[in-house]
């Protein structure tokens, strides 16, 4: 937003240098809406922080029962010595149960955590905009609705403010704090210094339709869901394999987690709110689940079958024997994949020669290539061809996806794997799509990531910061950009312009920013 509309915003009553949110929220009475378990997560953060917590839920009773789970929740947490006897019977103290919206009259914050409808909460704001003072900051820990449109009918925009938190509340670092059009800077550093000063990692974003989280994260789905509508691989391989990227969770095991009938609500509001852009369409795949009432963990049965005794065993990989001898064996490529292959060459006792003027990086073994995928299906590449994929950790025995050619000889399709296991790898073949798994889920990743900075939604810092907080990912879509090209192999968004060639669609566009990034890191290359 431009220096001249920030001048012209209005400022609510009392905003100045003296009397403003800045000078007063942090001895401020906190007001929550909603009892449920997220606004119980706001009070106790907000409890512990110091503040005297006001928690209001329309259903009678609701308000009294969550503060008795609170008094469980502290009770625990000194049985585990994480928090002192003294320190949990004060926070529980701060935490009042009431009855009516009457009580935000002094209180300096309110933070609705209601249901996400938005005239719902429109009606809610409008009621606190008459009980509250002046001064007092709105906001709304809304994970999906316009800022700007909550804030449609308020005589004072500019105290309302997104305050996203993640669930839980207590455990989870990351705070989204959320500008619509009319939010008053002033008013969104206040609430930024103060979710800091509560222990959280504050962030700021514009008011965009999923934010920086929901809307970075949708690839993470999306990729996966879109390799099993191709039959490219069971869930448990896709599972596997990214987990062995470092992620927590695979996507379907985390689709299972969430539950389909959430995961698919999510993407859809996404997706319509975007104008149908191509890049966040929902998954057929997952519909089906939907439709057949088979949303994962909460009913027993998604990709996976919760009630099973025992998990589904990887594919093998891990026992392969070694590949036979070879006439000539050479490292193809430069950088540090390519320095990383010979290591593993050399510590397997296999001699081999240097080719850093290949256009590629992997192993040429004899007359077969074994490659890194650069977004092109193996087959396009040739006959005795191999792809494998991106793998950005330089830990043993990870899950590692790989494809050969649809003309590949079987003796290749025999050995590819071998070779892949004797550098340290547990290969998992997939059909022969483009991109595997990995490089393609990345990819996409770093793309929205960048489309998201390239239209101020949000920092380069903010955007590693929320993925590695607010969804737990092993780094951030930057800091995977960095390593991706330490590697020495090609650019994201060459494989995406690969991607975008093989599929011919919107999905895999490459956003401005990416592309600009690209020309930047060429120009200081060469």
């Amino acid at each position: 937003m431009s220096s001249t509309e920030t001048a012209e915003r209005p400022s609510p009553a009392g905003t100045g240098t003296t009397g403003s949110p800045a000078a007063t929220l942090r001895e401020a009475r906190v007001l929550v809406v909603g009892a449920g378990i997220m606004g119980a997560g706001i009070a106790q953060v907000a409890a512990q922080a110091g503040h005297r917590v006001a928690l209001f839920d329309a259903r009678e009773g609701a308000a009294a029962q969550a503060h008795a789970r609170l008094g469980a929740t502290f009770d625990t947490l000194v049985a585990k010595g994480r928090l002192a006897a003294e320190q949990a019977q004060a926070a529980l103290a701060r935490i009042q149960p009431v009855q009516g919206l009457e009580q935000a009259a002094d209180c300096g914050l309110v933070i609705e955590a209601i249901v996400e409808r938005l005239d719902v909460k429109r009606e809610l704001l409008a009621q606190l905009e008459a009980l509250v003072d002046a001064r007092c900051v709105l906001a709304s820990n809304t994970s999906s609705l316009s800022i700007t449109a909550l804030a449609r009918d308020l005589k004072h925009p500019q105290r309302l403010v997104g305050m996203h938190f993640f669930n839980p509340v207590p455990l989870m670092k990351l705070v989204e704090v959320v500008s619509g059009l009319r939010t008053d800077p002033g008013v969104a550093a206040t609430v930024f210094d103060l979710a800091q000063a509560w222990g959280k990692t504050a962030v700021h974003a514009r008011s965009t339709p999923g934010f920086i989280v929901n809307r970075i994260a949708r690839p993470y789905y999306a990729e996966t869901l879109a390799l099993l509508q191709e039959q490219a691989a069971t869930p448990h391989v896709l599972d596997a394999c990214l987990r062995g990227a470092g992620f927590r969770m695979g996507p379907c095991e985390l689709m299972d987690l969430i539950g389909h009938d959430t995961n698919f609500a999510v993407t859809q509001a996404v997706y319509e709110a975007n104008f149908f852009d191509k890049r966040f369409q929902p998954s057929l795949v997952q519909r089906e689940l939907v439709d057949g009432g088979m949303l994962g963990r909460k009913s027993g049965r998604g990709f996976y079958d919760h009630a099973a005794a025992a998990p589904q065993a990887l594919p093998a990989g891990a026992d392969l024997p070694a590949p036979a001898p070879a006439t000539r064996v050479l490292v193809a490529g430069r950088g540090a994949l390519a320095d990383r292959l010979a290591a593993a060459l050399h510590a397997a006792g296999v001699e081999h020669g240097l080719d850093p003027q290949a256009g590629w990086c992997g192993l040429r073994v004899d007359q077969a290539c074994l490659r890194l995928s650069d977004g092109r299906a193996a087959t396009e590449l040739g006959a005795e061809v191999a792809v494998f994929d991106l793998a950005l950790r330089d830990e043993p025995g990870q899950a590692l996806a790989w494809a050969p050619s649809a003309d590949a000889s079987a003796a290749w399709c025999e050995q590819a794997p071998r070779w892949l296991h004797l550098l340290g790898w547990q290969p998992q073949r997939l059909r022969d799509v483009p991109g595997l798994v990995v490089a393609r889920t990345l990819a996409m990743l770093i793309n929205e990531a960048s489309d998201a900075v390239h239209q101020g939604v949000c920092s380069e810092q903010g955007a590693d910061d929320a993925m590695r907080l607010g969804v737990n990912y092993p780094a951030g879509p930057f800091e995977w950009l960095e390593r991706w090209r330490a590697l020495g192999t090609a650019e994201p968004c060459e494989l995406l312009d690969a991607l975008d060639r093989h599929y011919r669609g919107e999905r895999y566009r490459v956003s401005p920013g990416l592309r600009a990034r690209a020309w930047r890191a060429a120009r200081l290359a060469r």
